[in-house]
């Protein structure tokens, strides 16, 4: 089972974290979006905060824009994948 979720993506802001607001769920990372490394620290963040090996997160769409939707192989709800983000 998955769960796909779109997200926004904020590179180059200084910080990781994963902020839920009107528009829907936004990362914050650390990295410039150049030769793929924000899409890299976005799958290690999730993993490491979801505690899934990386190959459990897939970008399906958005590689190369900041709106991404995501493929994460687990077999939870949306609401328990959500309380694991601590959203």
């Amino acid at each position: 089972m998955a769960i796909y979720i779109h997200i926004t993506v904020v590179p180059r802001s200084g910080r990781q974290e994963i902020k839920q607001d009107t528009a829907g769920l936004k990362c914050y990372l650390k990295h410039p979006p150049e030769g793929g490394k924000a899409n890299q620290e976005l799958i290690k963040f999730f993993a490491k905060q979801l505690r899934l090996p990386q190959q459990q997160i897939t970008i399906m769409t958005g590689g190369t824009g900041r709106k991404k939707r995501l493929k994460i192989d687990v077999p939870w709800e949306l609401h328990e994948l959500l309380q694991k983000l601590k959203i």
